[in-house]
């Protein structure tokens, strides 16, 4: 990750100071959006409310987080090695790239009808998101419980068994021995 050059002591006290105070908001043609809403799991989960401009003050740069920004070329080494001489990006949305539904029917007959298509194994949306995320909350001691970002709706408690679809408690593990 490219973010080991900062002490996690010092993430924490960036992170805190930046929830106390808020953040000024200083802007260019090429900054992103405040906040972002990320909604690409609403059949199960209420959207993620992601605060762009926090995490852009703690990050420090755009590539730490994006492979590449609006209006540059691929910053991230990998994928420079094939990609420098592809010009600026027109966007950095990471649904541009990564698919939010990887495994269904539909992505997966458009991979197999174009072989021109190199990434076949692109991460999805998803793991795309919990890499990048959950990495950098990890190593950084920020929440990273799955109920931290996500409310899980109603559909989604019934697709869990969780909440008013949890199963009764089984009076077979109440008995001793079992």
């Amino acid at each position: 990750m490219q973010m080991d050059h900062i002490p996690k002591l010092t993430m924490r006290i960036i992170l805190a100071m930046v929830l106390a105070f808020g953040t000024a908001q200083i802007s260019s043609a090429m900054d992103g959006p405040d906040a972002v809403e990320l909604n690409a799991l609403a059949e199960l989960y209420g959207p993620v409310n992601f605060d762009h401009t926090m995490h852009t003050d703690i990050a420090g740069d755009c590539a730490v987080c994006h492979h590449h920004t609006t209006g540059t070329p691929p910053q991230d080494p990998r994928c420079a090695k094939c990609h420098a001489k592809s010009g600026p990006a027109d966007e950095v949305a990471c649904q541009s790239c990564h698919a939010a539904k990887r495994f269904e029917a539909e992505y997966l007959n458009k991979l197999a009808a174009d072989n021109t298509i190199y990434h076949v194994d692109r991460l999805g949306l998803k793991a795309a998101y919990h890499q990048r995320c959950m990495g950098c909350h990890e190593e950084s001691g920020a929440p990273n419980g799955c109920q931290d970002c996500h409310t899980r709706n109603d559909a989604g408690d019934k697709v869990f068994h969780a909440g008013q679809y949890a199963p009764p408690p089984s009076a077979h593990k109440a008995k001793e021995g079992h």
